[in-house]
């Protein structure tokens, strides 16, 4: 939805090797302890040992709003929809109960922006880019994701098969995203994209006929086109901006003392299946949009 939902790029594989991890952040070439993959924190990343904003506890950041499928309700605190559920299951991993996490509201660039955060760690469809991770850490990823173009029914791409097909259509994404880089890197549109702060006028400039279709990732496609205008389609997923899947990864401060930890708890919910398990459950519609070459 906003995979930069702020300029990004390619997707990393793999844990990251942003920061210390656990250790001080003077220490960057100890390697960072993660956490055990059997469902407990290792003892160096158990809750008495992070030193987290607020002692004995989890500040997880998103943004105000957030939206289906990755929240329900705009209240990340009952757990619904993927990331929600992902944040959750990450703190569970770090040994910290589901009343032991507290949400606090970021946007999202400030969340990506250098300085001090207000969060643990934030969840907010961050995709890992190189630039990006001058800023801030990454986790290890916790999702492969893929731009989708979307249209109203009637549309003039309505029909398109191919990339080429979508040469003389105007295309709108929100600003900074990889959305947007999708239309200017892949797609390459004779006319420029069309740019806006957020989905909800990006949407709204699609149903008014502004633009003839909508670039967003997966999920988030077929939320719109299945739940909020559903007179659109899916046109078709776009290929990634280079030979690497764009992935998304928790956000911590930079040189975090706890983002190795954070990336340990990630790796064993990839590792038990645990992150499958949740894609299937909150994201399963989001499968069968034909790929556009």
């Amino acid at each position: 939805m906003r995979s930069v939902t702020l300029l990004l790029a390619a997707g990393l594989a793999g844990v990251l090797a942003a920061a210390a991890g656990c250790a001080p952040s003077d220490e960057s070439d100890t390697a960072a302890p993660a956490a055990s993959g059997s469902g407990g924190p290792a003892t160096s990343c158990a809750p008495a040992q992070l030193k987290t904003v607020a002692a004995g506890r989890l500040t997880v950041g998103t943004d105000d709003p957030v939206y289906p499928p990755w929240f329900a309700g705009n209240k990340p605190e009952s757990g619904e929809g993927f990331e929600a559920a992902v944040a959750y299951a990450v703190a569970g991993k770090l040994g910290y109960t589901k009343d032991q996490v507290t949400w606090t509201r970021v946007t999202f660039n400030n969340a990506i922006a250098p300085g001090p955060k207000t969060f643990d760690f934030d969840i907010n469809e961050f995709s890992i880019t190189e630039e990006r991770k001058q800023a801030v850490d990454f986790s290890s990823p916790y999702y492969d994701v893929t731009q989708t173009v979307i249209a109203l029914k009637n549309s003039k791409i309505a029909g398109a098969k191919r990339i080429a097909d979508l040469k003389d259509a105007k295309l709108g994404a929100q600003v900074g995203t990889t959305s947007y880089r999708s239309i200017t890197e892949v797609v390459k549109p004779s006319a420029g994209p069309a740019v806006y702060n957020n989905n909800d006028d990006a949407k709204k400039a699609l149903q008014n006929g502004q633009i003839d279709g909508l670039v967003v990732d997966l999920p988030t496609a077929f939320y719109i086109t299945g739940a909020e205008i559903t007179d659109a389609a899916i046109i078709g997923q776009l290929p990634p901006t280079t030979g690497t899947p764009e992935q998304f990864g928790l956000v911590l401060d930079k040189g975090s003392r706890l983002t190795g930890c954070v990336s340990g708890a990630v790796d064993a919910l990839r590792t038990d299946g645990t992150l499958q398990r949740l894609q299937q459950q909150w994201l399963s519609a989001a499968q069968g949009a034909p790929t556009l070459a």
